[in-house]
């Protein structure tokens, strides 16, 4: 961002000529120190080459390369000409913004300006200026534009409610982190509006960050008795910087693009709302100008715009932004175009396929500057022989026996039946030169033909859908000149056709994963799909295709895209031998609606394909060839789950109590307040776990008094009267703070985080307490210290909050411990002296406990909570607490393993707090215990000396 101070300003300057203008500018640095005298020359003969008027009455003097020896530091004068100053290209210049750049900091300079060109009435804004601040106000203000790209983006919701649609687009916002709370609250009270052509809108300004405009489509449109539904916006509004987006919006509607905008792929339909309509002519290219798309190029650019019969809008393919007019400088200047980046040209009417090609071309010869390819240094190039689809040798893996459990970590709910199939890449082997250009030019344009067929037999057999949808995208890919170039470029310089064309695909992945935009990323994992595809087709392999009855897919491991297009229809769980929980695989998979485990080890990769295999996406276990027994049992499972989900949700306001009466609490975990009334809803008794750091993630400073009132305010209100227990601010280690900076920790989940982190900041820790009391006044409220090794970190924290109790005097209060570190479940007869209650958080325990980071890609999947070790430690913890007379809750995610209730039940834990969703089916699984069999059960886990030994135990009774 250009930062400016009253003293880079000179208000009332006056030239007779823009020499004169310049040789003010230039005194004015040498004043400032910025610069030697010898430096004048060098603004003279950049204006030599190219005026540096950029419009609006704004020049940007700077010097040429050669000048910059002269350059002592860098700095930025901005002169002011009231009356104006004739400038040597016809223009007439108000303001002059003189750089002195070191290196190529006058591009960034370049692009904010541009932004600021951009706003109407600038030129009589800065030329009537009286005050350096006025003019300080109208360069440094950062451009705001509203967002909208692939992050969101919310397709395929399997929902057939068009209010449910609305608050998944809001939903989308707030993970995107451009809204809060206040906003999806706001979002969730309004009925949306019909757009016509199948479309809605909802909006709000409550609670925005950013603005940003999201849209949610069903995965098949449907009718409310309101209309047709086929996509519902969301618009997060702030002032006037949406304006852009609706009118793109409208635009889009009045072309009648609307009615089919939801079954477009993601980047398809970014196009659209970029203002790219569906009969556009287009053309891609990649900007490959040292310095990115700067003036000079840019004004080659728009000479050659409009230069066209038919008018040529560009846009970033990388990014959200709008289609601009290629024929004007400073809306072409504003994208900021980048080297690597790609340019996407559009343009419709008589000539319009003619234009594009024209500016497409005119990239390509570089706009008036030397460009040469992106290269791959000597470092790339060894990334691209690892990266390559070449199988290494590996000592051969034994695949797991018929009937043996493989233990694996659990990634998405549910149960599944079917036969693997295991997917293997093939083994491209090929010369890396050849002689024959001309041959080997060939080879590939053939085997370029032949993946398109492929595609477009894959795409009419799978009509309609994502799947479809994104093996077109495929089929587009293999037409992308850039790539073709690329490849040619290599083949004439003695590359095999293979050689050629690996290298171009991988280049330019790398380009794309090298931008840092998610669905970039996503997009160069189809680069190398699309890649390998076609070196098949040259090397001879067969690509391996999934059968056409259901089956389960088992991987090595599985990106975003990989997993997108998975047909539902017919995968019925997903395997992987790598990842962990929070994989982008094992989240899709979760909102896919496929049982899934991850990190099962190689040997699942030893698995032939067409073996039947059991996948327990709960337990975290996979079994191949399972005798005719577990099948059956399985079976039974899957039934069973069923009926006990439909009556789980009828009974789910009732308490949880075993058939001999016996009570359990099941309260509900939260990461926010406002899903507080949606837990009720679902039957929690209370909140056992609120993760009050969400508060202080959602703001870009410590949240004061009064905003942490309100936000706890808003969960008391919901539990109308039942408890909520929060974790007092839990962050360090996984969850920094950006306010909040912390040195380098080695080990950061064995540093500051926690309670020792707030004890650091008692100011902290006591404004969050008072919040808590405060917003609580006469409703029971449970505050527990996370991370605490032994007492005498509970009474240092005790001590700040005896005195705020002291003045706040809440009704009805308990202070309580989080079990999470072994020491602390050694010493809790000490702690349960002087704590009213503990909360075990197996999650960190068994971490803790076994020396195993839970989201380890190797290790995860020993990271198991039923370890007979983490079972003596909550069994140590409840009875402490009982000898007291206090109480005991587990709020990991250990209290909805099916397994593990019973164990937990029979070990005396009073409170089991999980995931809202699973409320219901926990209540049913206490339900169907008795005390004395849950205690049977718990003794037989502990006697166990695995836990793969615990579970196979609990399993065979």
């Amino acid at each position: 961002m250009l930062t400016l101070t009253r003293d880079d300003v000179r208000l009332g300057c006056r030239a007779a000529d823009w020499r004169g203008a310049l040789d003010q500018a230039a005194a004015a640095l040498v004043e400032a120190g910025r610069v030697s005298a010898e430096y004048r020359e060098g603004l003279l003969a950049r204006e030599a080459q190219s005026s540096t008027y950029l419009g609006h009455g704004i020049a940007i003097p700077h010097g040429t390369p050669e000048s910059r020896r002269y350059v002592r530091s860098t700095g930025v004068r901005v002169l002011q000409f009231p009356e104006g100053v004739p400038w040597h290209d016809g223009s007439r210049v108000n303001l002059l913004v003189t750089i002195a750049a070191q290196s190529d900091e006058h591009l960034d300079i370049l692009r904010q300006l541009t932004h600021v060109l951009r706003r109407d009435g600038v030129t009589e804004t800065l030329a009537r200026a009286t005050t350096a601040d006025q003019v300080i106000a109208v360069l440094s203000r950062e451009p705001v534009s509203a967002r909208l790209d692939a992050g969101t983006l919310c397709l395929g919701v399997p929902v057939r409610d068009h209010l449910e649609l609305a608050l998944a687009a809001a939903a989308r916002l707030r993970h995107a982190g451009c809204v809060d709370a206040g906003f999806v609250a706001a979002i969730a009270g309004q009925t949306p509006l019909p757009l016509g052509q199948g479309l809605w809108l909802v909006y709000s300004s409550s609670g925005v960050k950013t603005p940003a405009l999201a849209l949610a489509t069903p995965t098949q449109r449907f009718r409310v008795d309101v209309g047709e539904v086929s996509g519902v916006f969301c618009l997060a509004a702030q002032g006037d910087t949406h304006r852009a987006l609706l009118v793109r919006l409208d635009e889009l509607l009045a072309r009648g693009d609307g009615a089919g905008l939801a079954e477009l792929p993601a980047e398809q339909l970014l196009a659209r709302l970029s203002g790219e309509s569906a009969q556009a002519q287009t053309a891609r290219v990649r900007l490959l100008n040292a310095h990115g798309l700067h003036a000079r190029p840019a004004k080659e650019l728009v000479l050659v715009a409009r230069a066209q019969t038919a008018q040529v809008r560009v846009r970033l393919l990388e990014g959200s932004g709008e289609a601009v007019s290629a024929a004007s400088l400073t809306s072409v200047l504003s994208l900021g175009a980048r080297r690597g980046q790609t340019l996407v040209f559009s343009a419709e009417g008589e000539g319009a396929a003619a234009a594009v090609v024209a500016l497409a071309d005119a990239v390509r010869g570089g706009l008036g500057e030397p460009v040469t390819p992106l290269q791959e240094t000597r470092e790339e190039g060894a990334a691209r022989t690892a990266q390559a689809p070449r199988a290494a040798p590996v000592e051969p893996v034994v695949p797991p026996g018929a009937d043996e459990p493989l233990t694996a970590v659990p990634a998405a709910p549910g149960l599944a039946i079917a036969p693997a199939y295991v997917l293997r890449l093939p083994d491209f082997s090929y010369p890396e030169q050849a002689e024959d250009s001309t041959h080997e030019r060939g080879r590939l344009e053939r085997a370029l033909d032949g993946a398109r067929q492929q595609l477009e037999t894959l795409v009419k057999r799978t009509v309609g859908g994502e799947v479809a949808q994104i093996l077109s995208i495929h089929a587009e890919m293999l037409g992308d000149p850039d790539l073709r170039d690329a490849a040619f470029e290599s083949i004439g310089g003695g590359a095999s056709a293979e050689a050629g064309w690996w290298r171009a695909i991988d280049i330019a992945a790398r380009v794309q994963e090298a931008l840092a935009d998610r669905l970039l990323a996503e997009r160069a994992a189809d680069l190398r799909d699309v890649g390998r595809r076609v070196l098949g087709l040259l090397c001879g392999v067969e690509m391996p295709m999934p059968p056409e009855q259901p089956y389960i897919l088992v991987a090595d491991d599985v990106g975003p895209s990989d997993v997108a297009r998975l047909d539902t229809a017919k995968v019925r769980g997903l395997v992987t031998a790598r990842g962990g929980a929070t994989s982008h695989s094992a989240i899709l998979a979760r909102a896919l609606g496929i049982a899934a485990v991850v990190g099962a080890g190689e040997r699942v990769l030893a698995l032939a394909t067409g073996v039947e295999l059991i996948v327990d996406g709960e337990g975290g276990r996979v079994v191949a060839a399972p005798t005719p027994e577990r099948r059956q049992r399985t079976e039974r499972r899957i039934e069973e789950q069923e009926v006990l989900r439909r009556a789980a949700h009828a009974r789910r306001h009732e308490e949880a109590r075993t058939r001999d009466g016996h009570r359990v609490e099941i309260a509900a975990n939260l990461g926010n307040t406002a899903h507080a009334a949606d837990a009720v809803e679902r039957g929690a008794e209370g909140i056992g776990l609120l993760r009050t750091e969400f508060v202080f993630m959602e703001h870009s400073e410590a949240p004061d008094l009064a905003t942490q009132i309100a936000e706890y305010g808003e969960a008391f209100d919901a539990l109308a009267g039942r408890p909520l227990v929060a974790r007092t601010l839990d962050v360090g280690g996984d969850k920094p703070l950006s306010y909040w900076p912390m040195p380098h920790e080695e080990n950061p989940f064995l540093g500051v985080r926690g309670i020792r982190l707030t004890l650091m900041r008692p100011e902290v820790l006591e404004t969050q307490l008072r919040a808590l009391l405060m917003a609580a006044g006469r409703r029971p409220v449970r505050i527990m210290f996370p991370m605490i090794k032994d007492i005498e970190e509970f009474r240092a924290g005790k001590a700040i909050f005896d005195r705020v109790q002291a003045e706040v005097k809440a009704a009805d209060v308990q202070l309580g411990v989080m079990i999470e570190v072994p020491s602390c479940a050694l010493l809790a007869p000490t702690l349960a002296k002087e704590a009213d209650f503990f909360s075990i958080g197996t999650n960190d325990l068994t971490q803790y406990t076994l020396a195993i980071d839970r989201g380890h890609p190797q290790l995860s999947a020993q990271s198991d909570a039923m370890h007979p070790a983490v079972l003596r430690l909550i069994q140590l913890t409840v009875e402490a607490a009982h000898a007291e007379g206090r109480w005991v809750g587990v709020c990991g995610e250990l209290g909805s393993d099916p397994q593990a209730i019973p164990v937990l039940v029979g070990l005396g834990v009073d409170e089991l707090s999980v995931s809202s969703r699973r409320v219901p089916l926990v209540k049913a699984a206490v339900r169907e215990l008795t005390l004395p069999r849950a205690r049977e059960l718990a003794g037989l886990a502990l006697r166990q000396p695995t836990a793969a030994a615990v579970r196979e135990a609990l399993e065979a009774v």
